[in-house]
């Protein structure tokens, strides 16, 4: 069972062919496969590419806890690039059929950059989706463990709350993402991004990923971040993402259709053994 292990700013997924992994990816297998002491260990699992009647290629993205995500900005760079180390794109544009939409992507310096066109971010609440009455979730407030925060909610695809701080902390990511998360107006749950504006082509972001936990990046949390501040007017259109793992450059056009540029290193590949499902 042979696996690929990338990752993008410190945010690492396997990569599994399904015609090298013959079972059926149930959440036992994704926990175990994630594990850091008992599998390979990684943040998610990107199980491609599989036919797409739409698209050049199709992707099922899973979190470390067995939920499915409907859309990764890293996983879907680090998809990208093992695509192009497999021989199967080379520097052209392709597209990518995902639960939470379909994308372009394209791969430039030898691997080592990949662009991803996320499609249009979107503030709605039915789409996010959020609870309560048709709005644009904007400058709202959320109260948690007895502390208030004004947030602001978006989707690239997959939900996304991003809390307005003047400090943000990998110590508040911690202690109040998993809380926001599973708050009970958010019915998917949801990633949070505690976000401060530097200027007006810069922002600092943390991340709690959903399923997940914290992650030292996030493309898809950078993007919704960056549509956040731009949507308010506070940045401009073209963006830099800093995060603890790195940086990624965010732009939009023609409103909110959002393009993602980043890094992708490879790590290692190698293979599972059987063993390592038996219980014992």
């Amino acid at each position: 069972m042979k696996y690929l292990k990338y990752h993008a700013l410190g945010n690492d997924y396997i990569v599994l062919r399904p015609e090298s992994f013959p079972a059926e990816m149930t959440s036992d297998m994704v926990r175990l496969i994630c594990h850091r002491n008992f599998g390979v260990g990684s943040d998610g699992i990107l199980y491609g590419p599989l036919i797409s009647k739409s698209c050049d290629f199709g992707l099922r993205i899973f979190n470390p806890d067995g939920s499915e995500a409907e859309k990764s900005g890293n996983g879907l760079r680090i998809f990208a690039r093992a695509l192009y180390d497999e021989g199967l794109v080379k520097d052209q544009h392709f597209s990518v059929e995902t639960i939470g939409g379909i994308v372009s992507c394209k791969v430039k310096n030898g691997g080592g950059i990949v662009t991803v066109q996320m499609g249009k971010v979107s503030f709605e609440s039915q789409n996010i989706p959020v609870t309560g009455i048709h709005r644009e979730v904007l400058n709202e407030e959320i109260c948690v463990d007895g502390k208030t925060f004004r947030f602001c909610a978006a989707t690239v695809g997959n939900p996304h709350c991003v809390i307005l701080t003047d400090d943000p902390s990998p110590l508040d990511a911690r202690r109040y993402g998993a809380i926001i998360e599973n708050d009970s107006r958010f019915p998917n749950r949801i990633n949070v991004q505690f976000m401060k504006v530097i200027d007006q082509g810069n922002i600092q972001i943390e991340i709690w990923e959903r399923g997940a936990g914290y992650t030292l990046a996030s493309g898809s949390s950078s993007t919704a971040a960056a549509a956040v501040a731009y949507k308010l007017g506070l940045c401009g259109p073209n963006i830099i993402v800093h995060m603890p793992g790195g940086n990624l450059e965010i732009s939009f056009r023609n409103g909110f259709l959002a393009t993602m540029t980043g890094p992708v290193t490879k790590v290692c590949e190698g293979v599972m053994t059987n063993e390592m499902f038996v219980k014992k």
